[in-house]
């Protein structure tokens, strides 16, 4: 007795599957043991408090280069009445004691927003870099990750346009 071919290829599929297995939902979340951005901070000798709050994901290449990825734009006043602001992209190079070629932090001094593009660690000190300019904080100030404040909240007003 002959089957038609459609049958016999859900017969021969049926035959196979028990032997398929399917792919693990496991593989699109992230593995147990893959380090948070923050723990990955700490391995480079980073305090995790340099980052705010709300990282979602982030991607080290074998080059040190990075991307981290905030769920939203924030912004937040630190130490010294600093107002800084990160992008919802982050990005720059990592080494250990050594934040290079950022882009997507940035700080307000008096009325003019200006890049961190650098950011070494010498002891317990952190030396942040704007263009020539630098300014260094004890590493103390950055134990905890800091939180965004409200984008629209106090009547404060923000530009969104990046």
């Amino acid at each position: 007795m002959e089957f038609p071919r459609t049958l016999r290829t859900l017969l021969g599929f049926l035959l196979i599957s028990p032997w398929i297995s399917p792919i693990p939902a496991s593989t699109h979340t992230k593995p147990y043991n893959t380090p948070t951005a923050y723990e990955m901070l700490e391995k480079f000798d980073f305090p995790k408090g340099i980052l705010p709050e709300g990282v979602q994901s982030y991607l080290l290449r074998n080059d040190g280069s990075f991307d981290v990825f905030l769920g939203d734009f924030c912004e937040l006043k630190v130490s010294g009445n600093y107002l800084l602001r990160y992008k919802k992209k982050i990005s720059g190079k990592l080494e250990p004691g050594s934040l290079k070629n950022l882009d997507g932090v940035s700080v307000k001094i008096l009325f003019l927003w200006f890049g961190i593009n650098e950011v070494i660690r010498s002891g317990d000190e952190l030396r942040f870099y704007v263009g020539p300019f630098s300014s260094s904080f004890s590493v103390s100030n950055f134990e905890f990750c800091p939180q965004c404040r409200e984008r629209f909240g106090s009547g404060d007003q923000f530009v969104l346009d990046f």
